[in-house]
C-alpha cells in the first residue's frame, strides 16, 4: 500500500467517524461539534491537491511507506 492510498482511506474513515459523531440523527451522536473535524479533513484534503503538503503523508513518509507513483 502507499502513502495516497493510505491517506485517502484515513481522510474517508475520519470524515466518516466525524458525520456518525456529529449528526444529531445518527444513533451514536455525541456533539455537533464533531462538524467541525469533518471540515479540517476537507479543508486539509482540499489544500493539499494545489499545495502537495499534506501532514499525514509527510509522517508516512518517515515510516517508510512508499509513495505513489504516476503511470
Amino acid at each position: 500500500m502507499n502513502t495516497e492510498r493510505i491517506v485517502r482511506i484515513v481522510a474517508g474513515f475520519f470524515i466518516l467517524m466525524s458525520l456518525i459523531l456529529g449528526v444529531q440523527d445518527s444513533p451514536l451522536f455525541q456533539n455537533s461539534n464533531w462538524l467541525w473535524f469533518t471540515v479540517f479533513v476537507g479543508f486539509n484534503l482540499f489544500q493539499s491537491g494545489f499545495s502537495q503538503f499534506c501532514p499525514l503523508e509527510m509522517i508516512l513518509k518517515k515510516m517508510g511507506i512508499k509513495e505513489s507513483h504516476a503511470r
